[in-house]
């Protein structure tokens, strides 16, 4: 299995880059979130890779980091979710966000990825729960508030505009001990900076 690639990275075109590895272009498929942080053209790329091997094709996909790998490895064990969903799922939330999803149980959050109905949310939910919410979900700061709180505050972020990134964020800052009504207060004036 081909594990990682370092190369020289020789055309980007979303969601596939080719990285040229001593005089062999490998093209990879990548999600935005990897996409977006690779060096320009000409210049030096380190990928870690998951290899799949179809009976129609070979595909190999690529990661800036270990915990979207693990992310898409743990995705497509999933029934009915396959790589190119799990790429869309990747491209469509960071892994601290999927995990956040998981951790606080909100369907809502995974079904605005494009190709994630309400069935395939509702699975990745229960299959992922204690897989990839645990390890990588809640941030130290906020894990003193409530999952109640904490899921009702972010949600009120996002139905007033904000993106689960941004919202996410605002999270992490609020202060301990904070209740749902405080909290959105709060993470409104940090987000209004």
């Amino acid at each position: 299995m081909i594990g990682r690639l370092t190369g020289t990275l020789t055309d980007k075109n979303p969601p596939q880059v080719m990285v040229d590895c001593h005089g062999v272009g490998y093209e990879v498929d990548v999600p935005m979130s990897t996409f977006y942080h690779l060096p320009a053209l000409g210049e030096k790329v380190a990928l870690l890779t998951h290899f799949v091997v179809r009976e129609d094709a070979q595909i190999l996909y690529g990661f800036a980091t270990a915990p979207e790998r693990e992310a898409f490895r743990q995705l497509i064990k999933i029934s009915g979710v396959g790589p190119r969903t799990a790429l869309s799922v990747l491209s469509g939330m960071a892994v601290a966000e999927l995990a956040q999803a998981i951790t606080l149980q909100e369907a809502g959050r995974l079904i605005k990825v494009p190709g994630i109905g309400k069935k395939t949310a509702e699975r990745l939910l229960l299959e992922l729960k204690g897989k990839l919410g645990a390890d990588m979900g809640l941030a130290q700061g906020a894990a003193s508030i409530s999952s109640q709180d904490q899921s009702d505050i972010l949600q009120a972020l996002v139905a007033l505009g904000y993106s689960d990134r941004d919202a996410a964020l605002a999270l992490k800052a609020l202060p301990k001990e904070v209740g749902v009504s405080e909290g959105i207060k709060l993470a409104l004036k940090a987000l209004a900076k």
